[in-house]
């Protein structure tokens, strides 16, 4: 069984018909006993999914709070990511995908690319610089006019 935050466990309790008293007990309990630590599940979580997925703060972001962790913790689980790491994610990202890329037209590569870091949550900003670098490095000059 992989690693739960209390709001995953309330609801798993709840979905089993388990009183609310008796379960906020036991939650409570269990937090005590550092059985369940959302702030360690949250830092885990960023831990894992940027480096394993490459996963940008915006995405990671987004996965926590589904999961029932506070903003709070978010958003420090969240800070905890070095923006130069995200920038080198980022550019692996895209080094990884480039050769599949290389029989479309610089445009359509670049739509492709940023689209990809979009969906993985990061900034457009930083897709489309990403993006121009990787292909000014292949030699291809992007329009000024473009992204």
């Amino acid at each position: 069984m992989a690693p739960k935050t209390r709001a995953q466990l309330a609801e798993a309790l709840r979905k089993r018909n388990v009183p609310d008293e008796a379960a906020e007990t036991v939650l409570d309990r269990f937090s005590e006993l550092g059985l369940i630590n959302d702030e360690a599940f949250a830092e885990a979580w960023v831990d894992s999914r940027h480096h394993g997925r490459g996963l940008a703060k915006r995405a990671l972001a987004a996965e926590l709070r589904h999961r029932g962790v506070d903003s709070e913790t978010v958003n420090e689980a969240v800070e905890r990511l070095d923006p130069d790491q995200e920038l080198e994610t980022a550019r692996r990202l895209v080094e990884r995908k480039l050769a599949s890329t290389r029989s479309l037209d610089p445009k359509a590569r670049t739509r492709r690319l940023a689209g990809m870091l979009a969906r993985k949550g990061y900034p457009s900003g930083l897709a489309f610089r990403v993006v121009r670098e990787a292909l000014e490095q292949e030699g291809i000059e992007m329009e000024d006019d473009y992204p």
